[in-house]
């Protein structure tokens, strides 16, 4: 089958399409015939050797979340024939023609998604469901603040918690993201070059939960603006993870800080979170009131391109890999 290919760890240039063998699946586990790969962050962290626990990423094939048919099933499958039509998430392997996958860990595809739109949601729909509603513990009409709003986590976020009932703040970069952002939702939107996003939210009387992907300090000005039992939910640290905090203030108004990374998780964990996203999550993804948002669609062989444009934050919403 062809695959794009981690050559070494490096740059996008690494990411090569070449013949590889195809997977056979375990008892367990059910193979797709991919149609469309999903392009994450965390792909970019693999490629380039720096995703913990990754290893030697020599040989690798990235890719957390694929959508395509199922064309056959392991001995001990029993939800999944040949012929269904599937989106999963996956530790690898996605940017390729076949995979195989837990099939626990695959969900049917939404009524009405094309297979890039399903494609683009399992990774980010079980990141964001896991650390924004059960370890961020977000309730109805409590305050959510997103930074990054109009990346592929951003705009599922803000629409899953304006869904479910929740204000929500984003921060943004460009005034084309800003409209995007508030059109999906959020009802604060600020634009972290023009105006400091601390000073913004403070005159709002702050936040119960962030969902924050960047750190650094970052950290110190997100601790500030909680409210009382707020709540500080990390995904990812991409100005770096060290930062002070006061641990007296924490104290005080009883803060929680806390995080996930989705990757190293076990089996059977991901098979738990995969059936809370089809029951909480799907439904909204079937009504329309929560929607995929893809801002390119690119064949299996341009994988570095993908990687360029994701490296370069000029997207609004979700890369996606066709494979023919």
């Amino acid at each position: 089958m062809n695959a794009s290919v981690i050559t070494q760890p490096g740059g996008p240039e690494v990411l090569e399409l070449q013949q590889v063998q195809s997977p056979e699946p375990a008892a367990h586990e059910v193979l797709i015939q991919v149609a469309a790969a999903g392009v994450n962050r965390p792909d970019v962290l693999l490629r380039q050797g720096k995703y913990r626990g990754s290893g030697n990423v020599t040989g690798l094939i990235p890719g957390l979340e694929v959508a395509g048919t199922v064309v056959q099933c392991g001995a001990a499958v029993t939800r999944w024939h040949p012929g269904d039509a599937v989106c999963a998430l996956l530790a690898q392997g996605g940017y390729a023609e076949f995979v195989a996958v837990d099939a626990r860990h695959c969900l049917p595809i939404p009524a009405g998604l094309t297979m890039p739109e399903a494609a683009s949601l399992p990774e980010t729909a079980f990141t964001v469901w896991h650390n924004v509603f059960q370890r961020g513990q977000l309730q109805p009409g409590e305050k959510l603040l997103v930074h990054g709003g109009s990346s592929g986590i951003g705009v599922l976020a803000v629409q899953l918690a304006h869904a479910l009932g929740s204000p929500v703040a984003a921060t943004v970069g460009t005034a084309e993201k800003a409209a995007a952002v508030r059109a999906l939702g959020a009802e604060q939107v600020i634009n972290y070059r023009e105006a400091d996003f601390e000073a913004v939210l403070e005159a709002g009387g702050g936040v119960d939960v962030v969902l924050d992907m960047i750190g650094g300090d970052y950290t110190a000005k997100n601790l500030r603006l909680l409210r009382p039992d707020g709540r500080l939910v990390f995904i990812n640290a991409m100005q770096g993870g060290p930062a002070e905090f006061n641990a007296l203030d924490l104290m005080s108004r009883r803060l929680t800080i806390t995080g996930s990374t989705l990757r190293p998780r076990s089996a059977e964990f991901k098979a738990a979170l995969a059936l809370a996203v089809e029951q909480h999550v799907w439904p909204l993804v079937a009504s329309g009131a929560v929607r995929p948002v893809l801002h390119a669609t690119l064949p299996l062989a341009q994988a570095r391109q993908a990687h360029e444009l994701l490296e370069s934050s000029a997207h609004i919403g979700k890369l996606v890999l066709t494979v023919e």
